[in-house]
């Protein structure tokens, strides 16, 4: 417990020196800066303030979501020279996130640094269910990888495997990896992103780097497969190609921008995000169109598809679960990336069951090993 209390006085001390006036302004803070309480609850949060001139002002503290929670007291007033402290007491009304801001009546205190972060939630227990829900994705779509990596090795062959689909699928998770990779480990871009979002969390977490890295791992190590085993004449179609070099032109452009100073790394960052999402509408297309023209799911193993099914349909719960425990739906319906494609790709995937167990159940694959009987695949494949 001790050592609880001089984290806290470390932090009181720090937070002090901080606090030291900038430029003439005496400096507002908060402390902590991220609140999280119950539906009908009370928590509490420190507001100070230090080398003030002595003049008299009043400060208002205010959510900026109405209905969401109220406060204890709304406003303040300090004069004289010494430090002021105040405990702001926070009561949750309705699940939901705001923040709360504080409007001083002169300019010689500056509260850039004066704000709380607050999240009222239904129940704790939603909390923990989300969490287990969130690894339990996290563990299915790590996994998802391996049926197909295993059935190469014990067929020897990677006929039935679509290449555009690879293509796509390494492209797109590099791309990933540099994402979470370049916010999470370059402090240069870091800082990029708190002058950008200077109250924003970094949304990059470990678990984000360690899956994107891990399955561009995975993928590169199934396109080494490709190499060693049979593939009858399956080669990358001249659509992947066109498709893949106008992404690598957009990327070459904006890395010479960014290296001369055009645009910040953070928006190079950002692209790679961007065409990540394009590839992951896109991936499963050639896969899909193979499977019709061939009449056969051979090759392509369905043990990655319950895998993704399963990693998708949990991705989407946890939103649903979190939308529900702070109220808020608009991080699925107001900004439907994620969601989209987390549905995208189950929808896809009952197309590959349907492929699979229904249309082509019993049927011969109607390309040969040796590829003399194969099809003609048209461009978009």
């Amino acid at each position: 417990m001790s050592w609880k209390i001089g984290v806290l006085l470390l932090e009181l001390a720090t937070l002090l020196v901080v606090t030291v006036a900038v430029n003439g302004q005496a400096l507002l803070h908060t402390y902590p800066h991220d609140v999280t309480l119950l539906l009908g609850t009370n928590t509490s949060f420190e507001l100070f303030l230090s080398e003030h001139n002595g003049s008299s002002a009043e400060a208002l503290i205010f959510p900026k979501h109405e209905g969401v929670l109220e406060l204890d007291p709304t406003s303040v007033s300090f004069n004289g020279l010494e430090n002021h402290s105040w405990v702001i007491e926070v009561h949750g009304v309705n699940p939901g996130l705001t923040e709360i801001d504080v409007n001083v009546s002169t300019p010689s205190i500056d509260p850039s640094q004066a704000f709380v972060r607050v999240t009222v939630q239904h129940s704790n227990t939603i909390v923990i269910l989300s969490q287990v829900v969130g690894w339990l994705y996290f563990v299915a779509w790590s996994v998802s990888f391996y049926p197909q990596v295993i059935s190469n090795w014990k067929r020897k062959s990677v006929v039935g495997l679509n290449f555009d689909f690879l293509s796509f699928n390494i492209l797109g998770f590099v791309l990933y990896s540099v994402f979470n990779c370049g916010l999470y480990f370059i402090p240069y871009i870091e800082a990029e992103y708190a002058v950008r979002y200077p109250r924003g969390l970094n949304p990059v977490l470990l678990n984000d780097v360690f899956f994107s890295c891990h399955a561009a791992f995975a993928t590169a190590v199934t396109i080494i497969q490709c190499f060693l085993y049979e593939k009858g004449n399956q080669k990358i179609s001249y659509t992947a190609r066109g498709i893949l070099l106008s992404f690598a032109l957009v990327l070459v452009t904006l890395a010479i921008l960014s290296s001369v100073d055009v645009i910040h790394w953070l928006d190079f960052l950002y692209a790679c995000s961007y065409i990540k999402l394009a590839i992951t509408l896109i991936k499963y297309v050639p896969q899909a169109y193979m499977n019709y023209l061939r009449k056969s799911t051979e090759g392509w193993s369905i043990g990655n598809i319950f895998c993704d099914f399963t990693g998708g349909t949990l991705s989407m719960l946890q939103m649903i679960l979190n939308g529900y425990n702070y109220d808020d739906w608009a991080s699925i319906f107001g900004d439907p990336t994620k969601f989209g494609l987390g549905l995208f790709s189950v929808l896809f995937d009952f197309l590959f069951f349907i492929q699979h167990y229904v249309l082509y159940r019993n049927s011969e694959p109607y390309n040969e090993v040796d590829g003399d009987n194969e099809p003609s695949l048209p461009a978009v494949c």
